[in-house]
């Protein structure tokens, strides 16, 4: 995936069948990708460090104050 692709942060919900991949209540960047929302997924950054395809129902979309996303995604 390219990392030019617009980012957004979202909250992990559920990870059931992922626990290794995924941390409940953690904030994962993650990655337009039409082709997967047109399945139900969502391309997120995991805890490998590389993006995957999850069901789009383990994530919830929030919204921070733009200096606290900034920081957010420097640090991811």
């Amino acid at each position: 995936m390219a990392k030019s692709a617009p980012k957004q942060l979202v909250v992990c919900v559920e990870n059931e069948g992922f626990a290794a991949s995924l941390e409940k209540r953690k904030i994962y960047v993650a990655l337009r990708d039409l082709a997967a929302e047109k399945h139900g997924m969502l391309r997120v950054i995991d805890e490998s460090g590389e993006d995957y395809m999850y069901p789009k129902a383990f994530f919830r979309s929030i919204a921070l104050p733009q200096p606290v996303k900034k920081a957010v995604l420097a640090a991811a």
